[in-house]
């Protein structure tokens, strides 16, 4: 019995499978879209880990909040070997501290958790710059971040969760 591979598929055959995949993943409740995975992967992954509560997609400046109050903004980021760039998605309004804490994902281009951290607010705007273009900060998550002073090392809880071993109490989407 022969195993398939992606190769025995053309290419349309394997957009189709892609959509079809995030649909399922949709239904799962894993993802709240079908664009790129990434960022709703990110938020739920997050939320089920540290007991974040989601907030509706159309928010502005935050994903989701603690038991405190407290809100966060996560973002994630996939580097593959084409392209290894830890530049988290463009943060709008960062003066304004929309959020308290940043929680930054780094994956393997597999989707697994790589590494993950909680990052204060005061953090993310010292070391962003800002992009006129754009208009909005930039924020590179590299590894010295992991070491600087209230940065919290969440890879742990993370890739327990994403091993499918029991969830703490977040209300995710």
């Amino acid at each position: 019995m022969k195993k398939w591979t992606l190769d025995d598929y053309a290419d349309a055959e394997l957009l189709e499978l892609y959509a079809d995949i995030l649909d399922e993943l949709q239904k799962r409740e894993v993802v709240h879209s079908t664009n790129n995975p990434v960022g709703d992967y990110s938020e739920k992954l997050a939320c089920d880990a540290l007991g974040l509560e989601a907030m509706p997609e159309s928010t502005k400046g935050f994903d989701a909040v603690d038991a405190d109050g407290l809100k966060y903004e996560i973002k994630g980021r996939r580097p593959t070997n084409k392209n290894q760039s830890r530049q988290l998605s463009m943060l709008r309004g960062l003066p304004q501290k929309q959020f308290d804490y940043l929680v930054g994902i780094i994956f393997h281009e597999n989707f697994r958790v790589m590494k993950a951290t909680v990052v204060p607010h005061a953090v993310v705007l010292d070391r962003s710059s800002f992009s006129k273009h754009a208009n909005a900060h930039i924020f590179h998550l590299k590894d010295e971040v992991w070491q600087i002073a209230g940065v919290r090392d969440i890879t742990k809880e993370l890739k327990t969760v994403q091993n499918g071993e029991p969830e703490r109490a977040g209300d995710c989407r």
